[in-house]
């Protein structure tokens, strides 16, 4: 493999724009300036069984067969959790020969940009608790205290008073920042709790703000590594797309458009979930737009939710007018009956669908597909599900209906006094960050397919200053997560 100095240099950098970690990942310190013709390519998927579809090989292997086809290109992927490591999922580095290095210390502590967000949190946390202690001078009523700490495991037990890293405020801002000023700026407007005159309380109130950025000076810059093809990849930031936003860092994907000609970025489990997310809180938020979206899916998924759970993701993005296909990610297996029926299904719904085989075959497996999208990519005509102006309800409700398909959302007496203490602060033009399951399109795991008139439940509301997102948390989903019957830690030595 190329050592990692030298990929960067080979990228254009100068030696004083990036810093290395040992020889095989390092730091991009370059301020983005993006490409004006530079082109952004989403992969999203169908709803996925528990143990993932392929999103990131899929995404490594298309952006292996992008360079293959003799364009400048470069993956920006999230980084993993160790939720997901230990559990169920495992890593999040691709597979086969479609995977990055060192895979293991991505998956695991890599370049510190978790134990940074967790100490910055924390922090926070701290410095509420002590304000209260050695006086209460902002007469904080501690009822009201609405932050959570946090920690990078799957842990019941903490349920309570903890959320798991990739779901806390401090990473959404982390990821969204456009810069290390608007990351301070969002760090100083974290709401954290209220006076008992009703009065906010934020985390500048507290003097805490620029101690926390210090704690995240040097992991806001995005860390490069590199497929095993010897293409660079960028892997930064690591929300969970279901009870978070679910996208990489806007710096890693500015850095990335402003250093080659095609970006391939992937968002959290289904369309319905990650993408939704992307691409109307993201893109808006950072002020790029998609030329391309890849819908992953599997036979596997298919045989376990319906054909039917294809058609609503496809029926979902054409909402916003991005040209797309379907990626089938071909597993061993699979046999060639079942992958003709998939494709005569997706043809017979006016989409292009291509077999993709990188796990097996490297960039050389996703040849095809890169060719398609090299020539339909149109980024002129995307377009938000929703306009910033309307209430929260009327968004919940657009989400709800023509996302999820679902006729009717009801509201806990705890979210409707939500709902009025957004209206009293000002922010409903904020955008909705749906936290639900995501193994199905509704709020109930159990609800395959493609469920039709149905309710949802919001069951409470968070409300997030900082990032300035509104947390829509939806009938049983928590923001902890719990390790399966046998975790993978049991088979890591």
């Amino acid at each position: 493999m190329k050592k990692i100095d030298k990929l960067c240099i080979d990228l254009g950098l100068g030696e004083n724009e990036f810093i290395c970690y040992g020889t095989d990942k390092a730091k991009i310190l370059r301020v983005p300036k993006i490409k004006e013709d530079s082109k952004l390519i989403l992969v999203t998927a169908i709803n996925p069984t528990p143990y993932g579809e392929g999103k990131t090989t899929v995404s490594i292997g298309l952006n292996d067969a992008l360079c293959l086809e003799g364009v400048s290109s470069m993956a920006v992927l999230r980084e993993p959790s160790l939720g997901p490591v230990f559990g169920m999922k495992g890593g999040a580095t691709g597979g086969g020969l479609a995977s990055l290095i060192p895979s293991e210390d991505i998956d695991l502590h890599f370049t510190g940009d978790f134990h940074a967000i967790t100490s910055a949190n924390n922090l926070l946390c701290a410095a509420v608790s002590n304000h209260i202690y050695q006086g209460n001078k902002l007469n904080i009523d501690p009822s009201t205290i609405c932050v959570k700490r946090c920690l990078d495991v799957n842990d019941r037990s903490l349920r309570a008073d903890f959320n798991i890293t990739a779901a806390s405020e401090v990473m959404a801002i982390f990821c969204l920042a456009t810069d290390e000023k608007d990351l301070r700026r969002r760090l100083a407007n974290i709401l954290v709790g209220y006076t008992t005159d009703q009065k906010p309380v934020y985390a500048k109130d507290l003097k805490v703000d620029g101690a926390m950025a210090l704690l995240l000076k040097d992991a806001i810059h995005p860390n490069i590594v590199q497929s095993l093809e010897e293409n660079p990849v960028l892997v930064h930031g690591g929300p969970f797309a279901n009870i978070a936003h679910g996208c990489n860092s806007i710096i890693a994907t500015k850095t990335a458009l402003s250093l080659s000609d095609y970006v391939v970025t992937e968002a959290g489990f289904g369309s319905d979930l990650g993408a939704e997310k992307f691409l109307n809180i993201k893109c808006p938020t950072a002020g790029i737009t998609p030329s391309f979206i890849v819908l992953v899916a599997t036979v596997r998924a298919l045989e376990h939710s319906g054909r039917e759970n294809l058609l609503a993701h496809i029926e979902h993005l054409k909402h916003y007018q991005v040209p797309f296909c379907v990626a089938i990610n071909r597993f061993s297996t699979d046999t060639e009956g079942e992958i003709e029926n998939l494709k005569e299904y997706c043809k017979s719904n006016n989409v292009e669908s291509f077999v993709t085989s990188s796990f097996t075959d490297g960039g050389k497996g996703s040849t095809d597909l890169a060719k398609y999208i090299l020539e339909n990519t149109d980024s002129s005509r995307y377009r938000k599900l929703y306009e910033d102006k309307l209430s929260i309800s009327e968004k919940v409700w657009i989400i709800a209906h023509e996302v999820y398909a679902a006729n009717e959302v009801i509201y806990s007496e705890s979210a409707k006094e939500k709902l009025k203490e957004i209206e009293r602060l000002g922010i409903s033009h904020y955008p909705i960050c749906m936290a639900k399951t995501p193994y199905s399109i509704s709020d109930d795991k159990n609800k395959l397919g493609y469920p039709k008139e149905y309710s949802i439940s919001v069951r409470d509301i968070t409300i997030q200053t900082g990032s300035e997102m509104i947390i829509v948390l939806l009938n049983n989903i928590i923001t902890m997560p719990g390790l399966p019957k046998v975790p993978n830690y049991e088979k890591m030595q």
